[in-house]
């Protein structure tokens, strides 16, 4: 019978690691034995969160679409940790404009669709295309497993909002990816596996009104209320930890289906 994972003595780099998401994944990957390289800009507040991390968590200051940044980040975990297991990208942006706003007369500007894109998406591939080398290094398990890349998506890769039409594309395009790089990857032991969360309460809803905050909870049918982070970093350790979960976009939304 194969064992299930353990997250004990396993080596991890978090993008967007500096809050949300990525902070309670790498939170809870510490609380759990691991060892983690904090990934973030260096204009975030990174390296003050791994330093109260303790010594089992490094930050290294990266823009995810910059080939340089990720590389050396990659370098600080194989020379501070000697190896990578898996690598959760949570980094990302978002911008609200309609496609076309005709009380204004102003289309949705080409450059922020771009940069939603580039970070999001480009992003994301930049990190996974040069991470797996490094997990490629790793002796197999009895599984002829080697690690796991964890992406996320979002509910609006299927249900955008108005305005939401780069954000939307852009999670849209890793929830598009997950499959056909599962398959790449499947000969050499690698899985790839896509959260996409509904409302969480994290950095991207802290600029909104607290009633507007509170009818966005009312949406979602069960539980009533918005995601935390840590119950996106829990599914994050499920997945490290069951090997039979690769290939698959994972809703994590409470049962909400946006709607117009």
């Amino acid at each position: 019978m194969t064992s299930i994972a353990s997250l004990k003595g396993m080596v991890g780099l978090v993008t967007g690691g500096a809050s949300g998401l990525g902070r309670a994944t790498v939170e809870r990957f510490i609380k759990q034995g691991s060892r983690v390289v904090l990934c973030d800009l260096p204009t975030s507040g990174g390296k003050d969160v791994a330093k109260s991390l303790g010594d089992n968590c490094v930050f290294a200051p990266t823009d995810i679409t910059s080939e340089d940044d990720v590389n050396k980040a990659l370098e600080i975990t194989k020379d501070k940790f000697g190896r990578l297991d898996m690598a959760v990208n949570c980094a990302g942006i978002a911008v609200a404009f309609k496609t076309y706003n005709f009380n204004k007369n102003l289309p949705h500007k080409l450059e922020d669709f771009r940069n939603v894109l580039m970070v999001n998406t480009l992003g994301t591939f930049n990190v996974i295309r040069l991470a797996v080398a490094l997990i490629g290094q790793n002796e197999p398990n009895k599984d002829k497993q080697r690690g796991v890349i964890i992406n996320t998506a979002s509910v609006a890769a299927y249900e955008g909002q108005m305005g939401q039409v780069a954000y939307s594309a852009s999670k849209g395009a890793i929830v598009g990816m997950t499959l056909p790089m599962a398959r790449d990857l499947s000969t050499h032991g690698i899985r790839v596996v896509t959260i996409a969360p509904g409302l969480f309460n994290t950095a991207l809803l802290d600029g909104l009104p607290e009633k507007v905050k509170t009818f966005l909870a009312s949406t979602v049918p069960f539980p009533q209320r918005l995601g935390d982070p840590s119950e996106f970093a829990h599914l994050v350790q499920a997945v490290v930890e069951n090997p039979m979960i690769n290939g698959e976009v994972i809703r994590l939304d409470g049962a909400l289906r946006m709607t117009l």
